[in-house]
């Protein structure tokens, strides 16, 4: 098969297309022939080699897709060859098939395309198992997701409003602010232009958000602390700002605040298994009924991972990028 290659790590132009060994899937797995992937942060972390797969995880970029199963494993009894699937990946997904197990694969949401479907399954399981299985957000409450426009901030509007909360976002632009506002973003701040810890107390009468999802990491730490309300939780996926910082603990004590970080990615295939289930049984009805939809900015060729990942890091698009071989 032609798989997305590291020839060494570095910036996009490493990336490259070649003919690698086909996958062999085990016992408990399924073998999809990939329709498409979808890009994340997390790639160009691993292209530049600061974020290594997994052990026996597949060596190639990629934790998501969309595709049709072309065989299964002994063990497995609920997908047969054949089957439309969308799959969350400890790696694998830039490449023409891949190998993941059975507990990690999800039917196709009504109502979505097959390759549209390769944008879904590491956010919904990143939000679900972060705002909503760990932080608990509830019906009334409020969240502020930073970096609304992206595929984890579109995605995070959208079910935090089907389940009733209250939803603030930053973004770095009046076209990506204007973008979550039609998704159904209460309060939209510039963080280029306005300091959202004023413009959250302001629109919650001095208290605060109930919880915040963070990718930014240390520039945001303290203003996050001050953000939050009385029992709040921050949730870090991410350190694009930078990793180290300093607390000081006497702002966690008057307010009782929740300090919580995780990944997907390294999490045992049991753990993910249990994010799945919950997603397809809570997150999938939403989408199948039109209250969450996937938000694409543009298709590109698998042999364009390159410009896609340049496209990525540019911070210029809206959604998710997709990779179709």
């Amino acid at each position: 098969m032609k798989a997305i290659v590291i020839s060494q790590p570095g910036e996009a132009e490493v990336l490259q297309l070649q003919e690698v060994d086909d996958p062999i899937i085990k016992e408990d797995e399924v073998l999809i022939k990939v329709e498409a992937t979808a890009l994340n942060r997390a790639d160009t972390l691993q292209r530049k080699g600061f974020y290594p797969p997994p052990k026996g995880a597949s060596p190639y970029l990629g934790l998501e897709c969309s595709g049709i199963v072309e065989a299964v494993g002994k063990n497995v009894s609920r997908w047969k060859i054949g089957d439309q699937v969308c799959a969350l990946l400890s790696g694998g997904g830039y490449a023409e098939k891949v190998a993941v197990p059975a507990g990690q694969v999800l039917p196709i949401p009504p109502g979505v395309s097959l390759k549209d479907a390769a944008s879904l399954p590491e956010v919904a399981c990143t939000v679900w198992s972060t705002v909503f299985m760990t932080s608990r957000l509830l019906r009334g409450e409020t969240l502020l997701v930073h970096g609304g426009s992206s595929g984890i901030g579109t995605f995070a509007i959208q079910i935090a409003k089907h389940q009733g909360a209250r939803v603030f976002i930053t973004a770095g632009s009046e076209e990506k602010l204007a973008v979550c506002k039609d998704l159904g973003a209460d309060v939209c701040i510039n963080y280029k232009t306005e300091d959202f810890v004023a413009r959250v107390k302001e629109e919650t009468d001095g208290k605060g958000v109930d919880v915040i999802l963070d990718s930014i990491g240390a520039p945001y730490f303290q203003r996050n602390l001050e953000s939050l309300n009385l029992d709040g939780r921050l949730f870090i996926i991410g350190t694009m700002g930078g990793a180290v910082t300093q607390l000081d603990f006497r702002s966690l004590f008057a307010k009782r605040l929740t300090v919580q970080a995780a990944g997907l990615r390294n999490r045992s295939p049991e753990n993910k298994a249990v994010i799945v289930s919950e997603v397809e049984k809570i997150v999938w009805p939403a989408i199948a009924a039109g209250k969450v939809k996937p938000v694409i900015f543009k298709y590109l060729p698998l042999s364009g991972a390159a410009e896609a990942h340049q496209l990525l890091e540019s911070s210029k698009h809206i959604g998710k990028i997709l990779l179709t071989p």
